[in-house]
């Protein structure tokens, strides 16, 4: 069941529920665009005759146009303007125009004001440094873009950063990874709002998954695999869509156009790991994922995802993850 909207002091919240996303020049385009999208896409999904579910505002510390980094200007009010608007979530999306976080003072002390006002306090990507500057953070766990955790930390030590969370909620704080990170972020605000269909038909809409693969991890076996010399990039994805099948060491060399031992040497050393382990997470990560976003039965899973049979799809699972298939499916999955 959803969470009922509530004010700080406990007062039910009518729809719709105004969301201020603030915006500043050299932020990144898609931290806004995700976040923005996902809510006007709930709304589109409202049954008729009712009204939308979200208000959206986008607000600059001056209004007026500002210059996302992609180059394409976004049109906002002034925070100022926004004095006696009563706000439900507030949203600081993240991006910045060279190596070091700029915080826009206008937004910080924005933050700072209506922090204690709001019944959510969120932040995508870098945003976090924002809100951290506003003095919101502090003995806060929370999550940013992997690229820029260090770099949190060194600037503000009181926080306790999360570094492999797609997304953290630490009370009425919700704090996201990069990027496309602030979609999931949203879609779980979606849900707490109005329940996981409502969240679910949203996800199905903009052709994402309502939750990732893996616990909700910013580093899954793909991503990390793109990083990698460009010789495996194709042998990657040809494990990955058969998985099923024989993914040996002497099978994987001979579509490499490689001998056994030298294919599993210079995989070692440009990938970082072993065939056999990367063989072993994409697995375990196609079966979290067949998990969270089906009901199928865990014999179909075990088989689909390369397992072959339950039994030692359960053992894989307590051996990396620490629980059971069943477990995990009860706590990450969005099929209902």
């Amino acid at each position: 069941m959803a969470d009922e909207p509530m004010d700080p002091k406990g007062t039910l919240v009518r729809r719709p529920l105004r969301v201020v996303l603030l915006a500043y020049d050299g932020m990144n385009l898609l931290d806004l665009a995700g976040p923005l999208q996902a809510l006007n896409t709930a709304n589109r999904s409202a049954p008729s005759g009712e009204p939308a579910r979200y208000e959206m505002i986008v607000a600059s510390g001056k209004g007026g146009a500002v210059v996302t980094s992609a180059g394409l200007p976004v049109v906002t009010v002034a925070v100022s303007s926004l004095a006696d608007t009563p706000i439900d979530t507030l949203v600081a999306p993240g991006g910045c125009v060279g190596e070091e976080y700029e915080v826009a003072p206008a937004l910080s002390e924005f933050i700072a004001e209506r922090a204690g006002t709001v019944r959510r306090l969120c932040s995508v990507c870098t945003g976090a440094f924002l809100l951290a500057a506003a003095g919101q953070l502090d003995g806060r766990r929370v999550a940013t873009h992997w690229a820029w955790l260090a770099k949190l930390k060194q600037r503000h030590p009181m926080l306790d950063v999360d570094p492999d969370s797609i997304f953290i909620r630490d009370g009425h704080l919700w704090t996201s990874a990069g990027v496309s990170s602030g979609i999931d972020l949203t879609l779980a605000l979606i849900e707490q709002d109005y329940g996981p269909r409502v969240a679910i038909d949203a996800a199905r809409q903009m052709v994402v998954f309502m939750k990732r693969a893996g616990g909700q991890s910013q580093f899954s076996v793909p991503l990390a695999a793109q990083t990698c010399d460009h010789a495996f990039v194709e042998l990657h994805a040809w494990m990955a869509a058969n998985l099923p099948t024989d993914l040996s060491v002497d099978r994987l060399a001979e579509r490499a156009g490689m001998a056994p031992r030298t294919f599993a040497r210079v995989y070692a050393a440009k990938v970082g790991r072993t065939p056999a382990k990367t063989v072993e997470l994409m697995r375990l990560e196609a079966a979290c994922r067949s998990l969270e976003e089906t009901d199928l039965p865990l014999k179909s899973i075990a088989v689909q995802s390369g397992y072959g049979d339950e039994q030692k799809l359960r053992r894989a699972f307590q051996r990396q993850l620490g629980t059971n298939p069943t477990t995990h499916r009860s706590r990450f999955s969005s099929h209902l």
